[in-house]
């Protein structure tokens, strides 16, 4: 069983400190660039739940994770989210993590609206961003994303759900709901697309995507793909939502992601994105070893 060490902090930011968590495993160096995990629009970094510890395991790499602010253990977010915030992010708070964290390489992963993120970020940083991963990113506004939005704000009106946010968010979560809500179904938002970075990014880019995806057709991966410059592969995942790596644990349950390691030859055996997501490691020359 692979040692893994953990450390939270929170890091002083120019509008407040956020709290950050980290894992890696014992016995490797540190060299590796690091993967950055950005969260969703409900999420912070204990929503994550185990999938950092398995991606630690697995990828054999430094995972690095944070709330973003007015999010989970971080500080009170000032204000309202401007309608460019998925881009304000890296520009702002993921800047200051970086040089924060002397952050010289990473590989960006994010979900959701964490995906968008994470992909201005790998606009924002050509030369120090190795790779991008978006799971159930959105590219655009679409009907069947508001029809999701305005599912999910009905949802949480229910005062026993509500209070799931507050578990996580505490005073923050009326807030947490309205930032992701009131943005996403506001009129002036409905013209927002991805499109302004995705032709500045050069690295590699793989786009994992639900095909029942709740708050998106298959066009958002598709318009990732189509419009980045560097290297890109679309993994659609049947029978599944909005939430890959809880939805698939095929993907990402602990006995499949430790086989990295401890069985690499049951490779061949893998659920196809999984292995799509390791060869795209492995390509690029992300791992210690090829798997093929």
């Amino acid at each position: 069983m692979t040692e893994l060490i953990e450390k939270q902090h929170y890091l002083a930011t120019t509008k407040g400190q956020i709290y950050v968590k980290e894992w890696q495993p014992a016995s490797t160096t540190g060299t590796l660039a690091p993967i950055v995990l950005f969260h969703d629009s409900l999420g912070c970094v204990a929503l994550w739940r185990d999938f950092p510890k398995h991606l630690a395991i697995a990828t054999q790499r430094r995972i690095i994770a944070y709330d973003r602010l007015g999010y989970g253990k971080s500080d009170a977010f000032s204000g309202q989210l401007d309608n460019q915030f998925v881009f304000v992010e890296s520009q702002g708070i993921f800047r200051e993590l970086y040089e924060g964290l002397a952050l010289d390489q990473f590989i960006a992963l994010g979900h959701s609206v964490g995906g968008g993120m994470a992909a201005s970020c790998a606009a924002v940083y050509p030369e120090t961003c190795l790779g991008l991963v978006t799971v159930a990113a959105q590219a655009m506004v679409e009907d069947k994303t508001v029809a999701g939005v305005n599912k999910a704000k009905a949802h949480f009106s229910v005062p026993e759900q509500f209070a799931r946010l507050e578990k996580f968010h505490g005073s923050k979560a009326r807030w947490v709901l309205d930032a992701w809500t009131e943005t996403w179904l506001s009129v002036q938002f409905r013209d927002w697309s991805l499109s302004r970075v995705l032709s500045q990014i050069s690295c590699p880019v793989l786009a994992i995507h639900g095909e029942q995806d709740e708050y998106g057709t298959r066009r958002h991966p598709e318009l990732i793909t189509e419009q980045v410059v560097g290297k890109a592969t679309l993994a659609l995942i049947p029978d599944c939502g909005h939430v890959p790596h809880r939805e698939q644990p095929a993907f990402f349950m602990d006995w499949l992601m430790r086989k990295v390691m401890v069985k690499p030859p049951e490779y061949t055996l893998w659920p196809p994105a999984l292995r799509l997501f390791y060869r795209f490691l492995s390509e690029k020359g992300y791992l210690d070893h090829n798997l093929e």
